[in-house]
């Protein structure tokens, strides 16, 4: 068999991580079996569907590093739509329903004030034609809901393991809306069955989604594909992360913190599985160790602080030449190796390098908090040409020269020639600012 899977977002706002993580993991499982991958855009939602969110989508997955074999738009597939949705009206699995919003939440407060559960009662499918026709009169026009069969409902979930739900205990979907328009639902399910989807990776927050959505798939005459449901990564504070609510955004991701794209796959792709998070330089390992069975049921939450950890990790082993268009894109034309090599180390993310060419370059406050030492080490500037040498030599001269030693010794330099406590090497640093401005800023203290 070959695998099938699809990832199938709403180009209703950006694409946040949870969703990222949805499309990565649907991905590492097709690649590592030889499978195809279908990006599908669920855009029968005409209001709230946008261009621009689409395209926002494609540009974030390519970002990742993911690729797909074919797309298709669910706008452009009504057709197919109408086609299965009459099968289903002539097999009496979809029926039509006139309450009205009003009348269908006075049902649902009803039930709940007697402890029972909101399940839709059926009424409209006891109305006669003349009811019927006497609604149409009115001006009513029906909702369609999807009638469940009073059975079983199972299926072996590759995280969650066995899952059943019981077809009396739920209430009918919706799956028209009063236009005739289709809802998501059913959309899926008979685009599922046309592409021959094999295996749907969704959070689990479609659990109950999926038990009617396998009654769909046998009433359209179709074996389900396999379920995986992803538990739901939550924030550091323990909330749920939704597109809805504005959450971290993948486009935040990559250009408001200038992440390492190989730094959110490393998160996402381990997050709540029983391997450990550590960074990757290139996805190949992450598909070859991919397996259902190492995810665990609990809520893995989502750590900023973990994946900037990550991100740093990445660019301290990125080559100068992995990095030479990116630093030319974010204005730094002028960075060559030596200097690449010189502050890697102390790089969080790589807009972080604007600050030491500042520091190399100047102008820069220095720090001062006794000009005296400052001036007698100005005075015992080892002579040009300088390298990675001259600092331990300037630095043992001032030692011999005032008795300092450790941090009394080489905090009051560094703070003198960066205005900063911490940094690069100096003995690096000091080549990179170059004599005259070593000069320049010893002599201003």
């Amino acid at each position: 068999m070959t695998i099938r899977v699809r990832f199938a977002p709403s180009p209703t706002g950006m694409m946040h991580v949870g969703n990222a993580r949805t499309a990565l993991i649907t991905w590492l499982f097709a690649r590592k079996y030889g499978g195809h991958y279908l990006l599908r855009i669920d855009d029968t939602d005409q209001e709230r569907s946008k261009l621009e969110y689409e395209m926002a989508i494609e540009e974030g997955l390519r970002w990742l590093g993911l690729d797909w074999d074919a797309k298709a738009n669910q706008k452009e597939r009504t057709a197919l739509y109408n086609e299965k949705i009459q099968f289903l009206k002539d097999a009496g699995r979809i029926y039509a329903c006139y309450e009205t919003p009003e009348e269908l939440s006075l049902k649902r407060k009803t039930l709940l004030s007697r402890g029972k559960p909101p399940l839709y009662d059926r009424a409209a499918l006891s109305l006669t034609d003349q009811q019927k026709a006497a609604f149409e009169a009115e001006g009513r026009k029906p909702h369609w809901r999807f009638l469940l069969e009073d059975k079983s409902i199972e299926w072996d979930d590759l995280i969650r393991g066995p899952v059943k739900f019981e077809g009396a205990d739920l209430s009918d979907p919706v799956v028209l809306r009063e236009d005739g328009s289709p809802l998501y639902h059913l959309c899926s399910v008979i685009d599922d069955v046309d592409f021959e989807i094999t295996h749907i990776v969704r959070g689990e927050d479609h659990v109950s989604n999926t038990a009617t959505h396998v009654q769909m798939f046998e009433a359209l005459g179709a074996k389900p594909p396999q379920f995986s449901h992803l538990p739901l990564i939550s924030d550091a504070e323990g909330g749920k992360l939704s597109k809805r609510l504005g959450s971290i955004s993948l486009q935040d991701l990559r250009d408001e913190t200038g992440l390492e794209p190989l730094a959110v796959v490393s998160l996402m792709a381990r997050l709540g599985t029983s391997e450990p998070i550590e960074p990757f330089e290139n996805i190949e390992p992450l598909i070859e160790s991919f397996d259902f069975s190492k995810f665990s049921r609990g809520t893995p939450k989502f750590d900023s602080g973990e994946l900037m950890r990550l991100n740093s990790k990445i660019l301290h082993e990125k080559p100068f030449a992995a990095i030479q268009e990116r630093l030319a894109a974010i204005g730094l034309p002028g960075v060559d190796e030596a200097f690449w090599l010189a502050v890697r180390p102390n790089l969080e993310t790589l807009a972080d390098i604007k600050e030491w060419w500042q520091v190399a370059h100047g102008p820069v406050q220095p720090v001062i908090e006794d000009s005296e030492f400052i001036a007698q080490a100005a005075t015992l500037l080892p002579p040009v040409p300088w390298d990675q040498t001259t600092w331990s030599v300037w630095t043992n001269a001032v030692k011999e020269q005032t008795g300092r030693k450790g941090k009394q010794l080489f905090m009051p330099l560094r703070q003198a020639l960066t205005g900063k406590e911490h940094g690069p090497e100096l003995s690096d640093l000091l080549v990179l600012i170059g004599p005259e401005k070593v000069k320049e800023r010893l002599k201003a203290a």
